[in-house]
């Protein structure tokens, strides 16, 4: 019988059509994602204006749709693991575009409110399951840059709602911008029938025909035979939360989940009101989404450019130079410097914090075990949405309070510097990674043939 290592025949592959594919629809998806979460910031002028609520008012209804997206983190990030990520993933699309199109239909701020936070659930879920999907299937060599690639979808989102925000809000009412994101229902067919599962899953069920069909096209020079023996690590018994401490891994996870608590702080704290702190600081509103707009194309370079270096220099150096960059440029947003300068720094600022969560992203990614790999992710950024809900709220406050504007950016500084000391803490000898690179197979490798 010949023994088939089906990580290493995929860590081994080179950069094909299939993971070209693969990387576009976590793109769509991540940009769907974005656009969904981000659109919340854009209308906050206008709810305020119209529904007479204030800032913290506005604050909460952020945070409760932040609320949402922690519980969808845990919940659909072991579904995930346990049954399979396509259905998750179409599932989490769903719901999050057909109930982001009923906050354009809302009444009032209460049934808006309870509209966010149920698409928020499936919001939150979406991400660490992509990721953990791309994870799967792509070469070592580029993981987390393809990663990266597939997370400026969420950027690109965010981009979208800035380019498209002042004019539709201006001319047909912010109602439209939470109608456009149902969009995505419209392309849930082609996922359901192009949109791949994990290989585990299709060994659990015996689906061995599947499994050869993507190993060929992972690694063309894969040939099936009939005695061939599987090995690959399946979901275990039990809860796959209990496997994030297991192994000596249990310092590292902590690590992850505050950095990523600290960096959610920043880039949904910063998301939700970045425009209305420029709008404070003298700033018209067109102009301030344009900040916006420079934030997610700052993010999109750093997921790139980010997850290219991590390839070649290591994650872990990447990330803390990334943390305190941004950290750096958050406290110079408070002073006064030329427009083009300004729009610099917004720039750094973004790729340095949704760039370095990419990073961070993929760094939990490449370090769980595959039966891990959602939970892993998803734990983290559901650990890390307890800061999503600071940030909104803490600006929120920030303004109430009328502190000066440098204030408010200090503040949002600051956690990008704890964030570079929590993951020093990562043990990368415990992960996944460097138990592949020596050639040890994890106990519980379970072996399947198809003959």
């Amino acid at each position: 019988m010949e023994k088939i290592n089906v990580s290493k025949v995929i860590d081994e592959s080179k950069f094909n059509s299939f993971h070209f594919i693969l990387v576009c629809w976590g793109f769509f998806i991540l940009l769907a994602d974005g656009y969904d979460l981000m659109v919340y910031g854009s209308v906050i002028p206008s709810l305020i204006d119209e529904w007479s609520i204030s800032s913290s008012t506005a604050g909460f209804i952020g945070s409760l749709t932040l609320i949402g997206s922690l519980i969808g983190n845990l919940i659909f990030s072991i579904f995930s693991d346990k049954f399979g990520r396509k259905i998750t993933i179409i599932t989490c699309v769903i719901s999050f575009s057909f109930f982001t199109m009923l906050c354009g239909i809302a009444f009032g701020p209460v049934d808006f409110a309870i509209y966010r936070f149920i698409a928020g659930l499936a919001l939150g879920g979406v991400m660490p399951i992509v990721i953990a999907l791309i994870s799967d299937y792509v070469p070592k060599t580029v993981r987390s840059m393809l990663i990266g690639v597939a997370s400026t979808g969420f950027a690109v989102g965010g981009i979208f709602v800035a380019l498209v925000g002042s004019s539709i809000i201006t001319n047909i009412g912010w109602e439209w911008m939470f109608i456009f994101g149902g969009f995505p229902l419209l392309v849930v067919p082609f996922l359901i029938k192009y949109l791949p599962d994990s290989l585990s899953f299709y060994l659990k069920k015996n689906n061995y025909d599947r499994v050869h069909s993507i190993l060929k096209k992972v690694n063309p020079s894969h040939v099936p035979t009939n005695d061939q023996v599987f090995e690959i690590d399946l979901p275990k018994k039990g809860v796959p939360a209990v496997e994030l401490f297991k192994e000596k891994r249990g310092v590292s996870t902590l690590a992850f989940w505050v950095s990523t608590f600290m960096l959610l702080l920043m880039v949904y704290g910063l998301g939700t009101w970045l425009p209305q702190i420029m709008v404070e600081a003298g700033y018209p509103l067109q102009s301030s989404l344009m900040f916006l707009l420079a934030l997610n194309f700052g993010a999109m370079f750093g997921q790139v450019g980010g997850g290219l270096l991590a390839d070649r220099i290591g994650s872990k150096k990447i990330l803390i130079g990334m943390f305190l960059l941004g950290a750096i440029s958050l406290t110079l947003f408070g002073f006064q410097f030329e427009a083009v300068l300004l729009y610099i720094l917004v720039g750094i600022a973004g790729a340095c914090t949704t760039g370095g969560q990419a990073v961070n992203n993929a760094y939990a990614s490449k370090f769980y075990p595959g039966f891990a790999k959602s939970t892993g992710v998803g734990w983290a950024l559901g650990m890390g949405r307890f800061g999503a809900i600071v940030g909104p709220a803490m600006g929120g406050l920030l303004l109430d309070l009328n502190v000066p504007i440098i204030i408010n950016f200090i503040m949002f500084a600051i956690p990008g510097i704890l964030a570079a000391i929590a993951i020093t803490f990562v043990q990368d000898r415990y992960s996944e990674f460097k138990m592949e690179s020596s050639n040890e197979l994890k106990v519980g490798v379970t072996k399947y043939s198809n003959g």
